[in-house]
């Protein structure tokens, strides 16, 4: 593993549940963190209940769909620590899950935007960064979850963009290799949050019936990410899946 002293990790939607738990192992890994997403009282609560301070972490405000936002978002950066060395886009959102034909265009393009374009432009303004800085370089890890492999019942925005996730994340790491620019994506099943509360009544499966599935503790997956994000630039994890392990996603259930 490489040393994380003086790194800077940025990690989108990090205002709660995976985001959150992924800067609390990046900066207990020894990195300097930026916490966005579009809350800023969340992203501040955040950065007190993972231990940091003004010297390492910082929260910035942010619309990743916006891309005004998202340059203001990495000229803070620039301004405060000077370099990038790891973005994990984890900002995400799903749609009412409702029949495909009763979505709004706007419903759909409100997890477009956030899903698939947010990453899309910061991993835009991060190449940047990482071609420009010396040493050059860094890492990019996309939050792909797994629904990159499978949908769950009406879920056609969330599933599309995840799986566009997987074609972003390959061209990301083709095209970065000659600037020691590495991509990989985590795929993330059941991880006990804020946002899979309403899971424990049960969940919608194809067959028209509600089950209650097992959760994994989230700090798990924090612990995946700081995984990926501490490998010498010359490794990269391109794919990881992890879930809860008895949860229905191979084999029938």
């Amino acid at each position: 593993m490489n040393s994380a002293a003086n790194k800077v990790a940025l990690v989108t939607g990090a205002g709660t549940g995976i985001g959150k738990a992924a800067a609390k192992a990046l900066l207990q890994g020894g990195f300097r963190v930026v916490l966005t997403g579009r809350n800023l009282e969340k992203l501040n609560l955040a950065i007190q209940n993972i231990g940091g301070s003004n010297q390492n972490c910082l929260a910035v405000s942010c619309d990743v769909g916006k891309p005004e936002q998202v340059k203001k978002l990495f000229s803070e950066i620039q301004q405060q620590f000077g370099r990038i060395d790891v973005l994990f886009n984890n900002a995400g959102m799903g749609a009412p899950a409702i029949p495909m034909e009763e979505l709004s265009y706007e419903q759909w393009m409100n997890v477009v935007n956030a899903n698939l374009c947010g990453a899309f432009l910061c991993s835009q303004e991060a190449i940047r960064m990482m071609k420009a800085q010396t040493p050059q370089g860094g890492r990019i890890i996309n939050n792909g979850s797994i629904s990159a492999h499978a949908p769950r019942p009406m879920s056609a925005p969330y599933t599309a963009t995840k799986h566009a996730m997987t074609g972003l994340t390959k061209s990301i790491a083709l095209d970065g290799r000659p600037f020691n620019i590495t991509c990989g994506q985590i795929d993330i099943g059941n991880a006990g949050t804020e946002m899979t509360i309403p899971m424990a009544a049960g969940i919608l499966q194809p067959d028209g019936s509600k089950k209650v599935e097992p959760l994994m503790d989230v700090e798990h997956v924090g612990q995946a990410v700081l995984h990926m994000a501490q490998l010498p630039l010359e490794s990269n994890i391109l794919s990881m899946t992890i879930m809860a392990s008895n949860m229905p996603f191979v084999g029938r259930g």
